[in-house]
């Protein structure tokens, strides 16, 4: 195994919590911010063109607001640097926890349409800001925020599971992963509340945070 590949190997994990992550706000957002995506875009570009041909089911503004703001952290993650690909992630990680954690204040102290888009706009800058750097990471099948390539591999590329670092078991983990955060975070919802189920996914970023941390310290220190 090449180092390249044992680097690769390291950030495989981290990115696989990233994605359960990516699932779990976009419960919250779905069910508590007016129907929309903040880490899947596509479904918002589609939700836009619905409200802007006249549907009363969508709201444009409460699309253009998580749209923008993607955007905003996609242009942050995008400048990001780091001497490593696992303490960039972790820089990521940290950012977001700070993030997530702003909104889970101001969704647990407030109520009404600014403080939505404050959450949806706080939130659409941390996914922005994932997905730009899982871009820049580049590890094949972890995108974090969208399944819809790692699905179709599935069924159109030829079965690898013998193989090292199999194409297969990365996607189904993906997929595993999201579906996992999806399900937590509409159990926190539901049964607790935005405020807590916010709070709960900026815990698990200051985890991945310090978990990029440490493996960059113990490699450095080999």
């Amino acid at each position: 195994m090449t180092r390249e590949d044992e680097e690769e190997n390291r950030l495989v994990p981290l990115l696989l919590a990233l994605t359960a992550v990516a699932g779990a706000v976009d419960a919250v957002s779905i069910l508590r911010l007016g129907h929309l995506f903040v880490g899947n875009m596509t479904g918002n570009v589609l939700f836009l063109g619905f409200a802007l041909a006249g549907s009363s089911e969508f709201s444009a503004p409460d699309f253009l607001v998580a749209l923008g703001a993607f955007l905003v952290g996609a242009a942050m993650g995008g400048r990001l640097s780091a001497s490593t690909r696992r303490r960039r992630l972790g820089q990521v990680a940290a950012s977001e926890a700070a993030l997530c954690a702003a909104a889970a204040v101001v969704a647990m102290a407030a109520g009404g349409t600014t403080a939505r888009y404050a959450v949806t706009g706080l939130l659409a800058v941390a996914m922005g800001c994932q997905n730009a750097t899982a871009r820049a990471l580049a590890v094949p099948d972890l995108t974090t925020t969208v399944l819809t390539t790692t699905v179709s591999g599935l069924a159109a590329d030829r079965p690898d599971l013998g193989a090292p670092n199999s194409h297969v078991v990365r996607r189904v983990a993906a997929v595993a992963a999201m579906l996992a955060g999806a399900m937590a975070g509409t159990l926190l919802v539901l049964h607790a509340s935005t405020g807590w189920a916010l709070a709960t996914v900026a815990a698990s970023l200051a985890i991945v945070a310090v978990g990029a941390r440490w493996n960059s310290a113990v490699v450095a220190n080999r």
